[in-house]
């Protein structure tokens, strides 16, 4: 929607509004409160806890875990039904709670950056108007504002009048620099496009230098901010850990919804049993499932981001964006006020010969000083503040007599001070072409200086040049008419000014293997500049549309469009892509990436859309929050590993046996108590502390990887459940056999749990024992203490004869070197 203050005079835009000047009286801004609504921009629904709880069945596992426990509960296995389904309620609530938490935390940091703008009102129609402030949520259209040095744009506005007022738009268009804005009558189409009107200002940005009292053209969802946010929608792709988690997924899903009818098949023509193995099935379909999957994530997901909100005030807003963090590869991220600060700061001051010249920055100085002193409505922009800084107390040894302040459409300003006895001296300081013109040059030697000021400006500096006149002193005042037969005394350059802790925050990033890329609206010598300053590669730098901008460490002049199409280029080039970003300019890429990342600052949307929110604009925290996903995802991935490489060969060796022996290998309430010690002991994973080699890297389940190691461990573990079964199956005949069915069950249900106690000991990683390693002694405890228990004997195990112990340890005594030395030779192999 374009506002209503587009191509009309100031006249007739007051009167569209049915205002004027002097502002709307209280009564009237009430009323049209009332018909507009509050000047907020439409925040996402917030989802209730039964709609946070179902949208938890979204993951494939639960989904299925939900469906096997129905099953369970249709064939009257009781026992199964209720473990499976009070496992997809713990991770639903999980879940749930995890966003909620993060939703409270989000609307407390929203509270922090309410604002108030000053306006004029009235308390009747002979009233005069007074300025006072109220909250921007109760601005409406025919409000009149006044804006000053620092003030955010409340919402939409027309220029009445204007002073210097220059205003950033990094928000809304990404470039750094200010853009002048001025209460031209009669607007030019030729300047316009989107947000560059130069009559009008736009809710989001901020004043960055002079004054200007304005008209509220539009407010709320209906201003250009609002709009921009609307349409920068769309439904997000997958993100990484969706893909990863679900290609693992579904492979499984497949193999377990086969397991049944081929158990039944196979027991029906081989050994003519028919559904009386149906529970049996249902329980080797479960012990595929890694049960706790659900509930290792969400624990894992939510104890790192509860951690990070605490330490590093750091919001997780969508829980499996921890793992993305963690995945993440490389960080696509704006200059501005990330690895810059929104202030410039001197680099050097040079003279017309070149060379450095410091009273180029004094009388640079000085002007910045008396211009300030002697304005009507003193407003130092940025540059005067980083001229001030640099040079120190100068200015007040002069007596300054006027001032001729800077205006965008001649791009200087002049200030007038005491010189020698009987002479004023005119320093004039702004834009090197404009300064130029007014200085006494023949043409040679005034394009000798603008190449000296374009070689500057070509290193990425911002140049501000200043020239002096000397002249006899008078009373009368000075106009821009006196700024002529200068005499040129060089250029001052800036830069941006660092963020303090960036340099060191990008090695620490680059340090965890993650690429940082720069998208910026700026101009390429800029963005080169900051990078170059910063240390990143300087050389790899494009513009936005270069056949090359996916390969570049910067890529400059970036519309948002631009910005997403990099960003969703990336991923398609196989990359995990975080996107740091506070602008609505910003949204379509925070959007794009696998996780959007934006600070408490940002724009209500930007917020909204981001996965992770930080307290302030720190790559610090950055690094931290990526850590900690690493973490998260390291113990989801070594979960991952041990739970379906020892499940897998289980049940291969399960179905065997099953088909191979005139009994059930294992009863089903033996397989689902099987399953449930493992499941328990697997908790363990969610309180690990991986080694410092899963740190160092990104974290990525990569489907077709993972299940390569999953099925090689897998099938080693089947093997060792083979012998096992051959070893039973011929001690069995000797003199020691009590009951054939029970020494078997209770044999195999010790070997079972005794190898995957070893399985999550050796295939963990790291080299600490930590919690594994107390859950693996457990689980080994409770595999050799409960079938000769009154437990045991209630599920229909016995106690083992004494030689039995002495095969198994046999067989585990092979298996466990098998087991270390197939891990290390997937070690040397992996990248």
């Amino acid at each position: 929607m374009v506002s209503d203050g587009a191509a009309a005079t100031a006249l007739q835009v007051l009167r569209r509004l049915e205002t004027g000047p002097r502002g709307l009286t209280e009564a009237e801004a009430a009323a049209r409160l009332a018909d507009t609504g509050e000047n907020t921009p439409p925040l996402p629904y917030t989802a209730s806890w039964p709609l946070r709880c179902a949208r938890a069945l979204h993951d494939p596992f639960t989904a299925v875990l939900l469906t096997l426990g129905l099953v369970s509960a249709v064939i009257a296995s009781w026992g199964t039904a209720v473990v499976i389904l009070a496992l997809v309620a713990v991770s639903c609530g999980l879940r749930a709670v995890g966003e909620h938490r993060a939703d409270r935390s989000l609307a407390a940091l929203r509270e922090l950056v309410a604002g108030t703008a000053t306006v004029l009102r009235r308390n009747g129609e002979e009233a005069e108007p007074r300025a006072r402030e109220v909250p921007v949520a109760e601005l409406v259209p025919g409000d009149v504002v006044r804006l000053g040095p620092g003030d955010l744009v409340p919402a939409d506005v027309r220029l009445l009048r204007a002073r210097g007022l220059t205003v950033h738009q990094a928000v809304l268009t990404g470039e750094s620099a200010p853009v002048a804005k001025a209460a031209v009558e009669v607007p030019d189409v030729a300047d316009t496009g989107p947000f560059r009107e130069p009559y009008l200002c736009f809710q989001g940005s901020g004043v960055a230098s002079g004054s200007a009292t304005a008209v509220v053209v539009q407010t709320g969802e209906r201003t250009r901010f609002a709009v921009a946010q609307s349409t920068a929608g769309g439904r997000r792709e997958a993100s990484a850990f969706d893909r990863s988690v679900h290609g693992i997924s579904w492979v499984l899903i497949r193999f377990m919804l086969l397991t049944p009818p081929l158990v039944l098949m196979a027991n029906a023509a081989l050994r003519g049993r028919g559904l009386e193995t149906l529970p049996f099935a249902v329980a080797v379909a479960v012990g595929l499932t890694p049960e706790m999957l659900p509930v290792i994530v969400t624990t894992c997901l939510a104890r790192a981001a509860a951690f990070l909100a605490r330490t590093h005030q750091v919001v997780v807003r969508r829980l499996p964006a921890l793992h993305d963090l963690g995945a993440v590869d490389v960080l696509c991220l704006d200059k501005t006020g990330t690895l810059t600060q929104d202030r410039p700061v001197v680099e050097r001051a040079v003279g017309p010969d070149g060379q450095d010249d410091p009273d180029v920055l004094r009388w640079a100085a000085v002007g910045a000083w008396w211009t300030l002193q002697l304005a009507e409505l003193p407003a130092s922009d940025a540059l005067d503040e980083a001229l001030l800084t640099a040079a120190g107390p100068v200015g007040e040894e002069y007596d300054g007599i006027g001032a001729v302040p800077f205006d965008p459409g001649r791009r200087t300003a002049t200030a007038v001070v005491a010189g020698r006895l009987g002479t004023h001296v005119l320093v004039t300081k702004g834009a090197a072409e404009d300064v130029l013109d007014r200085c006494d040059l023949d043409p040679a030697e005034r394009e000798r200086l603008l190449a000296l000021v374009a070689h500057e400006a070509g290193a990425g500096l911002r140049v501000l040049a200043v020239a002096t006149a000397e002249g006899p002193a008078r009373t009368r005042p000075y106009t821009t008419a006196d700024e002529h037969g200068l005499t040129f005394r060089g250029v001052v350059t800036f830069r941006d000014a660092l963020a303090p802790g960036a340099a060191e925050a990008l090695r620490s990033l680059t340090g965890l293997g993650i690429t940082v890329r720069v998208l910026t609206g700026d101009h390429p010598a800029t963005a080169a500049r900051a990078c170059r300053d910063l240390g990143l590669d300087e050389e790899r730098v494009a513009v936005a549309g270069d056949s090359h901008d996916l390969d570049a460490s910067v890529v400059a002049r970036c519309t948002p469009e631009d910005k997403a199409r990099i960003v969703s280029g990336l991923r398609a080039a196989g990359h995990t892509v975080g996107f740091l970003g506070d602008g609505v300019n910003d949204i379509p890429a925070l959007r794009a990436a696998d996780v959007g990342i934006a600070p408490r600052t940002a724009v209500d949307l930007a917020r909204e859309t981001a996965d992770v929110v930080l307290a302030e604009k720190d790559l610090g925290a950055i690094g931290h929050a990526v850590t900690a996903g690493r973490h998260s995802s390291a113990n989801i991935a070594s979960y991952l590993r041990v739970t379906l490489s020892s499940n897998l060969g289980n049940v291969i060796a399960m179905l065997a046996a099953g088909l191979l022996l005139p009994f059930l290998p294992m009863l089903p309430v033996q397989v689902l108590a099987q399953n449930l010690c493992f499941d328990a002991a697997q908790l363990a994973f969610a309180y690990d502390r991986p080694g410092p080699a899963a740190l160092r890297r990104p974290t990525v389940l990569r489907p077709r990887a993972f299940l390569r190691f999953i099925t090689g461990f897998g099938v080693l573990n089947a093997i060792a459940d083979l012998a096992t079964f051959a070893v039973l199956a011929l001690a069995l005949r000797g003199p020691d056999a009590l009951d054939d069915q029970a020494v078997f069950h209770s044999a195999w249900f010790t070997e079972n749990l005794l190898t995957q106690a070893l399985v999550m000991f050796l295939l963990r990683g790291g080299t600490r024992p930590g919690p594994i390693g107390r859950a693996a002694a457990a689980l080994a405890a409770v595999g050799l203490l409960l079938p000769p228990s009154p437990l045991g004997a209630a599920l229909g195990m016995t106690g083992l004869p004494p030689a039995y112990p002495l095969l198994l340890a046999a067989v585990l005594g092979l298996y466990a070197p098998a087991l270390r030395a197939v891990r290390a030779r997937h070690d040397r192999r992996r990248p």
